[in-house]
């Protein structure tokens, strides 16, 4: 039996309204009235056919409910952890010495504070859809459904292509850490990342929930560990080093090289520029818990919980981190200056060798090899989740809706997988050189989605003031909107269109730069405008955006409610492990 939420005076009411007949039900799906009818719709069972919801209400458009036959799988603690470990990359481990320096210690705290402002306003935004639409593929088809299917079709192809070239990539980085210890072939360690991946991806999808918890807690341990060394060694606690202090943000100085024109106003600029578009980089893999929330159980209160938790540890655990790293090491050490792609030239190896620690570089390479593989594994769930988004809105082959019994779309995830051989290319140094070009051209597709999850989160809101609904009848309202879904858009954008800025530089001109900055831009204009020419598709009316019928559906099908909070030390253990 269905259940509905109205009482007895509006089922009157209803039954009276012929604009809710039979007759009419077909203009209902197209319309957006919030107070609809809830009852039976293709039962099967005890859950509407096809669907991971028991209640359908009338009058709710099929598509936004058709064929979400993935499993929940995924609890509080993997949401947690997956968008935990998407967020924090090799990028904090390797590449922040490149940041300390051209812009110093102050320039690059400033720089990836900005940036984590804007990060939080991805997160808020993500967090408010996800939790009003907790749908495949989240931003892919949400886009369908709130402004164009042009632009579903656009950005859906855009996060697989991404994926399609940033996995390869992590498993070349891992065959490079791996000669650090070993002279065996590369083609060994690339093999064996592939089979792990495709054993994690082809399964329940709670065992890759629990894999990544378990990276996740890794890259913890190893950054609070490195926290903890870098304060000891700066206040002498290490025997045989004295206290440093802030002594290198007096001598060399608060700000680095910069670039360019070093020691210069404008090389520095250029410098802490340079720094904020890689901390839009390094903080990449966020939108993974959107793309997760399909698949995760009680998503309308557990993807708000995760985001708000998660960016706060990752904000925190990046700017301490940096802060303790521009106590310890100073921009003009020789070993700063030059990278090896290994822990070779990660500023904590470099205080580590200054203080005499030998073991650390064999530890951060251990651990940044569970963060590539992480990073690789985040991004065949991305790719393959959005595969299978298209081919829900017919976008892609039809045979890439296939579910498993454990529901996983399978043929998505043997597609996308299909594609980590490129990795073997790695071992062929003239194709190498074409691969790490084609690799680069990842990094501004990161950007596209942010600035997709801020525009639709952003018609949402229009929407909702054009059809009346309150922020208050939202499944969960993030604070300080509109203005985050507006700072998403515009600061977003702005990193965007300037981060190839560095190829305009007199002297500076590459086309394979300029092309791998941009490449993003091109493929987004092209692919919306060529499908929106081709289907002739419409933007869809403020008036007609289906906030409403998404409303009416988690009102028709609550969530459990958060377990009671457990007494005694162990409570917060308790309550992130099984809620």
């Amino acid at each position: 039996m269905s259940t509905n939420i109205h009482n007895e005076k509006d089922l009157a009411g209803i039954a009276e309204d012929p604009s809710l007949s039979a007759d009419n039900k077909a203009d209902a799906y197209m319309s957006n009235v919030y107070d609809v009818e809830v009852g039976a719709s293709n039962f099967e069972g005890d859950k509407a056919k096809d669907t991971i919801y028991d209640v359908i209400p009338e009058g709710v458009n099929p598509a936004l409910v058709r064929e979400e036959r993935v499993h929940r799988g995924l609890a509080q603690r993997h949401i947690q952890m997956i968008a935990l470990a998407g967020a924090i990359g090799t990028g904090l481990f390797l590449g922040s010495g490149k940041s300390i320096k051209r812009a110093g210690p102050a320039g690059t705290l400033i720089g990836y504070g900005i940036v984590g402002t804007l990060v939080m306003s991805v997160m808020g935004c993500l967090a408010e859809l996800s939790a009003l639409a907790p749908i495949s593929g989240a931003f892919v088809r949400q886009s369908e459904f709130f402004f164009d299917p042009a632009l579903g079709f656009a950005i859906g192809w855009c996060t697989f292509y991404g994926s399609v070239v940033s996995v390869p990539a992590e498993w070349t980085a891992v065959a490079v850490i791996m000669t650090y210890w070993t002279d065996l072939s590369p083609a060994i360690w690339i093999a064996i990342c592939i089979l792990i991946t495709f054993l994690t991806n082809l399964f329940f999808i709670r065992i890759y929930g629990e894999v990544e918890l378990i990276c996740s807690m890794l890259k913890i341990a190893l950054i609070l560990g490195l926290i903890l060394f870098g304060l000891i060694y700066d206040l002498g606690g290490i025997s045989g080093t004295e206290r440093i202090g802030f002594r290198y943000w007096k001598d060399p100085g608060a700000f680095g090289l910069g670039y360019w024109k070093t020691y210069t106003p404008g090389g520095r600029f250029c410098g802490f520029w340079l720094t904020l578009i890689n901390a839009v980089y390094a903080f990449s893999g966020v939108e993974t818990l959107a793309i997760a929330a399909a698949e995760t159980k009680n998503p309308r209160r557990n993807v708000p919980k995760a985001a708000k938790n998660v960016f706060i540890r990752v904000f925190l655990f990046y700017m301490v981190t940096l802060f303790v790293v521009g106590l310890v090491v100073p921009y003009n050490d020789k070993n700063l200056l030059t990278s090896t792609g290994t822990a070779a030239s990660s500023p904590f190896v470099i205080a580590a060798t200054r203080a005499g620690v030998k073991v650390l570089p064999s530890i951060i390479n251990a651990v940044v090899i569970t963060s590539a593989w992480s990073s690789g594994n985040h991004g065949m769930l991305v790719g393959s989740r959005s595969l299978y988004a298209l081919a829900l809105d017919n976008k892609a082959p039809k045979i890439f809706k296939r579910v498993s019994r454990y529901g996983i779309p399978y043929v998505a995830v043997l597609f996308q997988g299909s594609f980590q051989l490129l990795a073997f290319m790695s071992l062929n140094s003239g194709a190498a050189t074409v691969f790490t070009w084609m690799t680069n051209i990842n990094s501004s597709s990161t950007l596209c989605i942010w600035i997709t999850i801020g525009f639709l989160s952003l018609r949402v809101r229009q929407a909702m003031k054009a059809q009346g609904i309150q922020g208050s009848q939202l499944p969960w309202s993030a604070p300080f909107q509109p203005f985050i879904s507006h700072y998403t858009v515009w600061g977003s954008f702005i990193v965007l269109i300037t981060g190839g800025f560095y190829s305009f530089l007199p002297g500076n001109w590459d086309i394979s730069d300029f092309f791998s900055n941009y490449f993003s831009v091109i493929f987004m204009i092209v692919f919306y405008f060529g499908y929106k020419i081709v289907k002739r598709t419409k933007i869809v009316p403020l008036t007609e955006c289906p906030v409403g019928q998404f409303i009416a559906i988690a009102d028709a099908n609550p969530e459990e409610p958060p377990k009671p909070a457990k007494k005694g030390p162990l409570r917060w253990v308790a309550k992130f492990w099984w809620d």
